[in-house]
């Protein structure tokens, strides 16, 4: 009978050992799901999107002149774009401010909706261009490799690539 009795006791005192491991690996798993989704919650932004379009990207080594043309998606707000050209991978040493209509690296008034006269609104269908002077660095000769990046905001909305003519 005495045999029974401790039996019984190591019965009974396995049987709290499993449960107390079963609470401690669900309070476990508990944590892991709530860290899980604590990330993601983070990790999701409200902000709005920026726009997105589509355009395409020719260069002319003898005029040094870059002309982008919105070929279709969202319009653009010309007063919170930046361009950023590159040529050969270099950056030139001055950037065109758009809008603008004279600005120190670029010769003459830009076209389309880069020239501050103009619509600020970039819809499809329309060209904009600049040209680059000859004071600009690098300068602009056929074959070099352009790449432009536009961004809205800070945005990236597009990063196009040619070869110069």
């Amino acid at each position: 009978m005495a045999s029974e009795e401790a039996s019984t006791i190591a019965d009974s005192r396995s049987r709290g050992i499993s449960q107390s491991l079963g609470v401690i690996l669900l309070l476990a798993l508990t944590v892991c799901l709530a860290s899980i989704v604590a990330v993601g919650a983070g990790a999701w932004t409200l902000e709005p999107a920026g726009p997105t379009a589509t355009f395409e990207l020719s260069a002319d080594g003898d005029s040094a002149a870059i002309v982008i043309e919105h070929l279709a998606g969202d319009d653009i707000d010309v007063e919170t774009l930046s361009v950023t050209i590159a040529i050969n991978g270099t950056e030139l040493a001055a950037q065109p401010p758009v809008p603008f209509v004279g600005a120190r690296g670029f010769d003459g008034a830009p076209d389309g909706p880069f020239n501050a006269k103009s619509d600020s609104t970039w819809t499809a269908g329309e060209r904009a261009g600049v040209s680059i002077a000859g004071t600009n660095r690098p300068t602009l000769t056929a074959g070099d490799s352009v790449t432009v990046t536009l961004a809205v905001d800070d945005r990236q909305v597009a990063t196009l690539e040619t070869t110069a003519s």
